[in-house]
Parts: C-alpha cells; sequence; structure tokens
C-alpha cells in the first residue's frame, strides 16, 4: 500500500502543474494517469497561448485570466514559449459591427490590440489574404504543451512528488464521508494498487465525470471535440485568429516548423472512438483559405482530435457559448469532504487553475505556505528538451557534428536522444517504451509518420536490450494505430501515396498483419480499397 497527503488523478497540464505547485509546498502527493502525460485534451490543442483576445466579447473573465496567465508564463517559463505575436484579421463578408467593438472590448479587458491596415498586415503576414477589411496585432503566443507539462512533472519529481503512469483508477474506498483509500489497476502488470490518501482531486478532464461518479459525485460536464490539421511546413510566422465570433477553422497556429489549424465544436455524448473525420478535414480547409488562400495546396501530415471539457451551464445550447472559465468543486453537497475537481478551462490558465486547487487542498490540510508559481521560474531539464520541433537539428548544427545515428530522419532524432529520454525514464521507474519516447520527443511526427522510425527506433530498443520478446512488436502495433487515425481523413495526393509506402513496409514486408495481430486490423485497411470507394 502507498500512502500519501494529496492524490491527484490526471496527468493533463493541470494535474501537471498541481503536482509543482504542492510539491513546492512541501506537501506530499501522488500523481496517477491511466495513460501518460497530455493523454486528452492538453495534448490535442493549438498550442495557442492566448492573449485573451478571442475572449473578449463571449467571455470576459476568461479573456482577462487568459492575459494575466500569458504574461505570467513567458517570463517564467520561457522555454516553453515561442512570442510569435498574433494578429486578428476580418475579412470580406465578416461581421462589422463585431471588427468595430473589438479593440473597445480588448481594452476594457486590458489587452492590447494595435490596429493595422491590411497593407500592414500582409506586411507582417506576406500569405494573408488580400481580402482583409480589418487587422489587430495582439500578444498571442506558441506553447509547447508537451514540455510544458513534462517540465512541470519533472520538477515536482525532483521535489519528492511520485508520478504512476498507465494507473486506472478503478474505485474509492469511502468511511463517514472521507475516501479513505483508492484502488488502482497498473495496466503494465495487471496488479491492484492501494493508494491511502488524505486528500483526492480530480484533475481528468473529459474523464472528470466518470472519476467523480466512482465516488458517487456527479459533475455537468459537456464533451466538445475539436479537430485540427498539421500542415507540412510552418505557413505563418504569427498565430492568426479570424475577427469574428469564435467559430470553426479561424486559427492557424505556428508551431516550430509546422502550422496547425482548427478547430471543430461538435457535441459528443461518448468518449470512446474519438478520431478525426474526413468531414472535418474539408470544413477546416474551406474556413483556413479566406485567411491563407494558399492552404488549398498546401500538404498536410495528420489530423488530431482532442476533447474540452466544458462546465455545463442551463441554457447554453452552442458548446462554442459555454464559458472557457474553470470550475472548482468541493463535493460537499456529495457528502464528500476530501474530494475535489478541477476541471474546464484553457492551456493558457492551466497554473491558475491548479493554483486554485492547491490553495483548497492545503487548506484543508491546515497548509500554511503560499502558492510560489506566480513567480518562481519552471526549470527547464535536459530531459524534456525534445518535443520542440526542430531542437534535434538545432542541437545538431549546434555541436558542428553528428554524434550518434539517426533514427528519425524527419525530425532528425538520434539515438543518442533517445538515450537520454530512456535514461531518464528508468531512473524515475518507468519503462521507455515506444509510445513514452515518442510523446517526449518528435519521434513519429514529421511527414512520413513513423514509416521510418517506428521500425527503427523499435530495432534500437531491442538493441538496447529496452524490449524483449513480442513487446516490442506490440508497442510498435499500437504506435502504428495512433500515427494511422491522422493519417486516414487526409489521404489525397502525397499523404496517399505515403500511406501505401507505410502499408507496403509493415503490412507486406514485416507482416505485421498477421492473425494474431489483433488491433491490427485498423491499420491494415487495404489504401487501394479506400482509392475504390470500397472501404
Amino acid at each position: 500500500m502507498l500512502r500519501t497527503q494529496v492524490l491527484i488523478i490526471g496527468a493533463g497540464v493541470t494535474g501537471a502543474g498541481l503536482a509543482r505547485d504542492l510539491a513546492l509546498r512541501e506537501i506530499e502527493c501522488i500523481l496517477v494517469e491511466k495513460q501518460d502525460l497530455n493523454a486528452g485534451a492538453s495534448g490535442a490543442n493549438h498550442g495557442l497561448l492566448h492573449s485573451g483576445a478571442r475572449y473578449v466579447a463571449s467571455d470576459p473573465e476568461s479573456a482577462v485570466q487568459c492575459r494575466i496567465e500569458n504574461e505570467l508564463l513567458k517570463r517564467l517559463a520561457p522555454h516553453c514559449i515561442e512570442k510569435t505575436g498574433g494578429l486578428f484579421v476580418s475579412v470580406e463578408g465578416d461581421d462589422e459591427k463585431y471588427s468595430a467593438a473589438f479593440p473597445d472590448l480588448c481594452s476594457a479587458s486590458g489587452i492590447s490590440a494595435l490596429p493595422l491596415t491590411a497593407r500592414e498586415a500582409r506586411e507582417r503576414e506576406p500569405m494573408l489574404t488580400d481580402r482583409i477589411t480589418a487587422a489587430y496585432e495582439v500578444e498571442d503566443a506558441s506553447v509547447d504543451p508537451f514540455r510544458l507539462s513534462l517540465s512541470n512533472v519533472h520538477h515536482a519529481l525532483s521535489l519528492g512528488a511520485v508520478f504512476l503512469r498507465h494507473c486506472e483508477v478503478t474505485g474509492f474506498e469511502i468511511e463517514k464521508g472521507l475516501i479513505r483509500r483508492v484502488r488502482l489497476l497498473d495496466a503494465s502488470c495487471g496488479r491492484e494498487i492501494l493508494v491511502e490518501t488524505q486528500q483526492v482531486v480530480n484533475a481528468a478532464g473529459a474523464w472528470a465525470g466518470s472519476i467523480a461518479s466512482l465516488a458517487g459525485a456527479s459533475i455537468p460536464i459537456l464533451y466538445s471535440k475539436g479537430t485540427l490539421l498539421v500542415t507540412g511546413q510552418r505557413l505563418s510566422h504569427r498565430a492568426l485568429n479570424r475577427l469574428r465570433p469564435p467559430s470553426d477553422g479561424d486559427i492557424v497556429m505556428p508551431g516550430g516548423t509546422v502550422s496547425i489549424l482548427g478547430t471543430t465544436s461538435i457535441r459528443i455524448e461518448s468518449l470512446d472512438n474519438i478520431a478525426p473525420t474526413v468531414s472535418e478535414v474539408d470544413l477546416i480547409v474551406e474556413e483556413s483559405k479566406a485567411l491563407l488562400p494558399s492552404v488549398e495546396t498546401t500538404r498536410f501530415i495528420r489530423a488530431f482530435t482532442g476533447v474540452r471539457p466544458l462546465i455545463s451551464q442551463t441554457g447554453k445550447c452552442n458548446d462554442r457559448s459555454v464559458s472557457r472559465g474553470f470550475g472548482l468543486l468541493d463535493h460537499f453537497s456529495d457528502g464528500l469532504e476530501n474530494f475535489t475537481t478541477i476541471a474546464g478551462g484553457k492551456l493558457t490558465t492551466y497554473r491558475l487553475m491548479a493554483e486554485k486547487a492547491a490553495d483548497l487542498v492545503s487548506s484543508r490540510l491546515a497548509g500554511t505556505k503560499p502558492c510560489l508559481t506566480g513567480h518562481e521560474k519552471l526549470p527547464d531539464p535536459p530531459a524534456c528538451r525534445w518535443t520542440e520541433p526542430g531542437s534535434s537539428p538545432k542541437k545538431w548544427f549546434e555541436s558542428g557534428k553528428l554524434q550518434t545515428m539517426m533514427l528519425c530522419e524527419c525530425e532528425m532524432v538520434t539515438a543518442g536522444t533517445v538515450d537520454i529520454i530512456a535514461d531518464c525514464l528508468r531512473e524515475t521507474g518507468e519503462k521507455p517504451d515506444l509510445r513514452a519516447l515518442s510523446l517526449r520527443s518528435r519521434i513519429g511526427k514529421g511527414p512520413c509518420q513513423g514509416t521510418f522510425c517506428g521500425a527503427q527506433v523499435t530495432a534500437y530498443l531491442y538493441e538496447r536490450g529496452l524490449s524483449d520478446s513480442n513487446q516490442g512488436l506490440k508497442e510498435l502495433r499500437e504506435f502504428l494505430i495512433e500515427r494511422w487515425k491522422g493519417i486516414r481523413p487526409i489521404l489525397l495526393d502525397m499523404p496517399l501515396a505515403q500511406a501505401e509506402l507505410q502499408e507496403a513496409v509493415y503490412c507486406g514486408f514485416l507482416c505485421l498483419e498477421l492473425p494474431d495481430s489483433g488491433d491490427m486490423e485498423s491499420l491494415t485497411i487495404s489504401v487501394e480499397s479506400i482509392v475504390n470507394g470500397t472501404c
């Protein structure tokens, strides 16, 4: 049995930030996650550090929160942020009343919005449409959500926190309104783990409602599915926002060497089998080309989908009208005295969400130490630096030589990089499997989507003794299935040829479609059947 003061459920960016906040207050905590870091919405977003301008009309409170946290994070976590700046641009046909009110709404929230002429906007971003009717420059930025979460967790671990991956909460043992113990199932070995705890914080994102129900509590959460597209190259220097009420396909976000386009907002009732669709991809392309006409002929690498957990409000029928603010629930009304839920919010406000949750938990534990995350810089450990697009070639060129063999040519990830990440995982008692390595680096995220690096990294793990028996092949199958989800909705031109090559390598040459492959059915669907319209 494990014992701790606080058990945090969910290792998205909020859970990661909460673990660090509590550790800085010298409060013992265990962070548990049924998958791995950023498995939900924290790992499936634009990577946009909001200036707050997007919400000045629909949600002024969230706008102010975003502005304040934007300024804080630029100062405290600069290694996770690229100060791209941003533009809000309206085009012919957009609501003129909305664009006319925009600067005053920004001013009311303390948000800087510099007016630009159409010519000035196109001088800053030459690929913008020539149909601009209004433009404003704002303080948006690009943030690496994986590096942000990794840095938070790494700092928490260095201060004594514990992180348990692949451990799913299966139940609570409750006595007289207090959760005494939490039951976990370790998926890596199938054993049950019992954790005795004084406080439980539910930071499970879209799964917060499911966790709460295990404790006999209820949370009014809406599920809003959002799909995004990744381009093969960077389309703009700045974050580009359509100057209109938040809608589908109205953001083009630069991130390292690529751009991310989106998003959609579709109400769903279940969290099972979430994947991007062709219709969503078509919608994003159609809407995005109003800002950037070149989108229509751009090569896309993949699509991906996340689910926004929105706190439901009476009378809100449009998910985009639901507040992007967060909810902190103490669950006293559910008869629970040591259970807390933190849900909703934005990536930009993760630190504030963690602070408010930590304040509540600390007060229940009679803690007296204040929050330190509002002024103490987030450390930048070497093991967390490999999620940045273009980071590997940058370090290669800086060193002046290639020191180890290349395992991922698209993103120039070397064996040395894999060694660094694998050794860090082993130091914390975690298994350096292919999925964990790809999450913590750029493996599989380039144009070939794992066609070559999947096999090469797997072979290297066998060579190092980090994989044995059929485990490496099982991990490779899971890795390819995940890549396939994002490739399938964009099968046209170059991505189609790439998919044919991937099928030939893995299904033809390596025979991964063998009968015992189980889940490989979704991968081995013939590309030819897709072209012929029979799939």
